[in-house]
C-alpha cells in the first residue's frame, strides 16, 4: 500500500546512476534492467506522484532530467497525452533502449531524446511548463547550479518536480537469511558508509536548495511503499541485491558476502528467486516548486 504523509525528513540515496554517471555503456545493460523494473513494480506509485502535481494547466512541453530508459518519461507521456517529452540522459545505451520502448509504444512522435552530461554543459531544452528529475539531483557534481539552470529554462510559472528516494530499497524480512538473520540491514549500514564519501550531496535539503534558486516550494509529500512479493519484485530484489553488492562487498564481513552471494546464486537452493517472503518498502520524497517568473 502507498501512504501520504507531510515531508519532514529530507534523505535521498543512491538507486541508479542513470543521469550524469561517468561511466561507459559495458555497464548500461545492468542499470537499464532494474530501471525497467523500478518502472513496473512501482507504476502505481510513479501514477499516483503525476497526479498529484500541482499543476494549473495541462503542459505542452516536458523535460525529463536523468530520464535513464524511461521510467518517468512514460508516466508523464501517459498522464499528459498531449504533452511532448524531451527526454535527457548521458547514457546513450538507456536513450537506444528509451527509444525503442517508444517505438514500440507508438510514441515516437512525442519524445525527443538528448544525450548530454548536465555536469559538462547545459543543452538546448527549450521552454518546458514542466521539468521532471527523479533520483538525479544528487548525483550532480554542482546541484545548486543545476537547480539555477532548471529555473533559467522553465516557462514563467512553470513547474518543477524533484523525486529523491530515501534509501535503496528493501526486500527481506529481518530475520532473513536464517543463517545471518539481520543481513540486508548490514548491507544498507554498509552502503550508507560508501555514499557518505562517494556521494557529498545525499541527503540534501532540496526544498531549502531550491527556493535558494528562486524557486516556491509549493507543496512537498513523502510517498512511503509496502508491496507484496511478485515474480517482478523477485527480479527486482535480485536487480538491486546485485547492485547493491557493487557498493558494499569491500564492507561487509566474509560471511555476509557469503551469504549475499548465496541469495545472488539463481541457481542455488537460497536463491532470492526461490523466496516467498520478499516485499518492496522503500520511500520517495517530492518537491513541487514554481518559477514565479
Amino acid at each position: 500500500m502507498t501512504h501520504t504523509t507531510p515531508h519532514t525528513d529530507h534523505h535521498a540515496d543512491h538507486r541508479t546512476d542513470h543521469r550524469t554517471d561517468h561511466r561507459t555503456d559495458e555497464h548500461a545493460g545492468d542499470q537499464a534492467e532494474i530501471l525497467d523494473l523500478d518502472a513496473e513494480v512501482l507504476a502505481e506509485q510513479l501514477a499516483d506522484i503525476t497526479a498529484w502535481l500541482p499543476l494549473t494547466a495541462a503542459p505542452q512541453r516536458i523535460v525529463d532530467l536523468g530520464c535513464g530508459t524511461g521510467t518517468g518519461t512514460f508516466a508523464l507521456l501517459q498522464r499528459f497525452p498531449a504533452a511532448e517529452v524531451t527526454a535527457v540522459d548521458a547514457s546513450a545505451g538507456h536513450l537506444d533502449r528509451l527509444r525503442e520502448k517508444a517505438a514500440a509504444a507508438g510514441l515516437t512522435d512525442r519524445v525527443r531524446t538528448v544525450e548530454a552530461d548536465l555536469d559538462a554543459g547545459w543543452p538546448d531544452l527549450g521552454r518546458p511548463e514542466l521539468v521532471w528529475a527523479s533520483a538525479a539531483l544528487h548525483h550532480m557534481a554542482d546541484p545548486d547550479r543545476t537547480l539555477r539552470q532548471v529555473r533559467e529554462a522553465l516557462a514563467p510559472g512553470g513547474l518543477f518536480a524533484v523525486v529523491e528516494l530515501a534509501g535503496f530499497p528493501r526486500f527481506l524480512p529481518p530475520d532473513a537469511p536464517a543463517d545471518r538473520p539481520g543481513l540486508e540491514e548490514r548491507c544498507h549500514a554498509a552502503l550508507d558508509r560508501h555514499h557518505a564519501e562517494h556521494l557529498s550531496h545525499r541527503g540534501a535539503d532540496w526544498g531549502a536548495k531550491l527556493t535558494a534558486a528562486g524557486f516556491t516550494v509549493e507543496a512537498e509529500r513523502t510517498v512511503t511503499v509496502d508491496l507484496p512479493g511478485s515474480a517482478a519484485v523477485g527480479r527486482y530484489a535480485l536487480s538491486g541485491l546485485r547492485r547493491m553488492r557493487g557498493g558494499v562487498a569491500a564492507l561487509l564481513s566474509a560471511e555476509d558476502l557469503a551469504a549475499l552471494d548465496r541469495l545472488l546464486d539463481t541457481d542455488g537452493p537460497h536463491s532470492v528467486l526461490r523466496r516467498t517472503d520478499l516485499t518492496v518498502r522503500t520511500e520517495r520524497m517530492v518537491w513541487a516548486a514554481r518559477r514565479a517568473s
